[in-house]
């Protein structure tokens, strides 16, 4: 039996391919017992219509086709109609299903960028072959294996990158620091990406623990215990409350979630349960084990891209009044999937259940099952959103994610900031700055002085960070439609009056958004000497979240009065 995952991933956008569509659809067969004699004609009948045409337009059609290609095209119009998790896995995209999986993958251990026609080394993973081969962020790709990597795409030079661990690969850079071309000889291995990147002492007395979850992957739950261990023996053997960052986190492995859980829940704790077409899928979930710690105080942080097994874990602990969720309303996946076996190293990965909470609530927020003409998926109407309670008594509601206990406002960043991050300078900047200073000090002190960032504004005079506003869009297309409707040239005078009042000054922007710049830049550099534990602890600074959650768990009568609905 496949194990049952559950995660909000990238495969919903990328990869609905059906070059095994008759495989596919006999995987059909496995929805028809239970059902009518009609329902195995219809199904019979259309795989045999299916067959008819596809051979007909093989030997017929007055132009060559691609077999593979139509069979392609073929699901991606019938996987469409379905739920966005319902894909088909060829061979060829096996090794990345397994690392989204899994964490794990045999490469380089390297993040690449991409620049017009050009490649660029991005963050290089901690202890990974590419930073023992001197690899660098910055380092320009000219040549993978003698292979010319100018013009390819991100994923075409992936492929070269990976391989079976032991396996070498010469990689010619252009030195970012040096200018200098060079040849790399980097041995591979097994990448395995840890599920737990950051776990800290945290607090007024240093005495709580912050633990960051970023997947499900198998063994996940122990990592998080044992950094809980660690993190109390550190703390003279007491801890005061518990921080369980799940932000940005996709899901992964349902049995993992349960085991999350059992970190604060006794044995026997029930904690999720599934349903699904087949009976088979009905199952409830228990904690299996001792818990770790059954009484101390949780936080747990959320944020829009938590989903699937992190809402489990934060469904479950907020229906049972076990720990108080911080952050913003979460995703909102409430679908079970599971793989099935097609034969010749392919997979279907399909759903087959949906889940609920303790308290009998599903957090699903996009109804598949009904779409409009033109197809688009809607949310759950409020009207048809059901009230459960927790075990103190609470209200909480299905369909639409996971509510906070506390709610964070989500700041949305700048436009003069995304364009600074998107087009590079930030990254290329971050660069300089590692060149000219060997060392800097820890991501928990480290920051930029205004000498630093009047040093970088001047580093961006000339270069293209031009963007337009929200509003300023908004003003070009009442212009467009003035004109369309023939308004325009009676209030040409006002329409200019006004571009003049919301004209953006570029220079005012980077002032008025200097914080935010600032702790961009930073969180950029100190990656370069710290790699990703550096970027976790120095976004801590200044996080509301995070610094609520704190608070909070500082305030045991506040925080025993949330859990109690006061």
């Amino acid at each position: 039996m496949s194990k049952i995952k559950i995660r909000l991933s990238a495969w919903a956008r990328r990869y609905r391919g059906f070059a095994a569509g008759i495989g596919t659809m006999l995987c059909l067969g496995l929805f028809i017992q239970g059902t009518g004699q009609d329902s195995y004609f219809e199904i019979s009948k259309n795989l045999d219509i299916f067959a008819n045409l596809f051979k007909e337009l093989n030997t017929y059609y007055v132009d060559p086709i691609e077999p593979g290609q139509l069979m392609k095209n073929g699901v991606d119009a019938m996987l469409d109609g379905l739920d966005p998790y319902t894909n088909y896995i060829t061979e060829s995209d096996m090794e990345e299903y397994e690392f989204q999986t899994t964490g794990k993958y045999g490469g380089i251990g390297a993040v690449m960028r991409q620049r017009g026609r050009s490649i660029f080394v991005g963050d290089v993973y901690e202890s990974s072959p590419a930073q023992k081969a001197g690899l660098y962020p910055g380092d320009e790709l000219l040549q993978v294996d003698r292979q010319n990597v100018e013009g390819k795409s991100l994923d075409d030079v992936s492929l070269l990158l990976k391989g079976s661990p032991g396996t070498q690969v010469v990689i010619r850079v252009k030195d970012v620091y040096t200018g200098e071309e060079k040849d790399k000889l980097v041995q591979r291995g097994e990448i395995a990406i840890s599920s737990v990147p950051y776990a800290a002492l945290a607090g007024p007395q240093n005495n709580m623990a912050y633990v960051v979850l970023t997947q499900f992957t198998p063994g996940c739950s122990r990592q998080v215990r044992q950094a809980l261990d660690s993190l109390k023996g550190k703390a003279g053997g007491q801890l005061s409350g518990v921080v369980l960052d799940l932000r940005n986190n996709p899901g992964g492995l349902l049995d993992e979630a349960v085991n999350v859980c059992n970190l604060f829940l006794d044995k026997g704790q029930l904690v999720v349960s599934t349903r699904g077409k087949m009976q088979d899928w009905d199952k409830s979930y228990n904690t299996p084990g001792t818990a770790w710690d059954a009484t101390i105080p949780v936080a747990v942080l959320v944020n829009n891209s938590s989903a699937s097994a992190s809402e489990i874990v934060a469904g479950t602990l907020q229906d049972l009044d076990r720990g108080v969720v911080i952050g913003q309303r979460s995703y909102g996946k409430g679908l079970v999937q599971t793989t099935r076996d097609l034969g010749y190293n392919a997979r279907l990965k399909l759903t087959t259940a949906r889940y609920y909470t303790p308290s009998g609530r599903c957090i699903q927020k996009l109804d598949y099952t009904h779409r409009d003409a033109n197809g688009t998926v809607s949310a759950i109407p409020d009207s048809l959103k059901k009230a459960f309670k927790t075990t103190n008594g609470r209200q909480v509601l299905s369909g639409g994610g996971v509510t906070p206990d506390v709610a964070i406002n989500d700041t949305p960043i700048s436009p003069v900031a995304m364009v600074l991050y998107t087009r590079n300078f930030l990254f290329d900047y971050a660069s300089k700055y590692a060149k000219d200073h060997k060392t800097v000090a820890p991501p928990e002190s480290f920051s930029l002085s205004d000498a630093d960032f009047n040093a970088f504004t001047q580093w961006l005079e000339g270069k293209d960070y031009a963007y337009k506003t929200g509003t300023e869009r908004l003003l070009d297309s009442l212009e467009k439609e003035a004109r369309r409707e023939k308004y325009y040239e009676s209030a040409q005078t006002e329409f200019r009056a006004l571009a003049a009042k919301v004209s953006h000054d570029k220079k005012q922007d980077l002032l008025k958004n200097k914080t935010e710049i600032k702790r961009l830049l930073e969180n950029e550099i100190i990656s370069r000497y710290y790699f990703q534990r550096g970027r976790i602890a120095q976004g801590l600074r200044g996080d509301p979240n995070f610094d609520k959650a704190i608070a909070l768990l500082a305030q045991p009568t506040q925080y025993r009065g949330l859990l109690k609905g006061k």
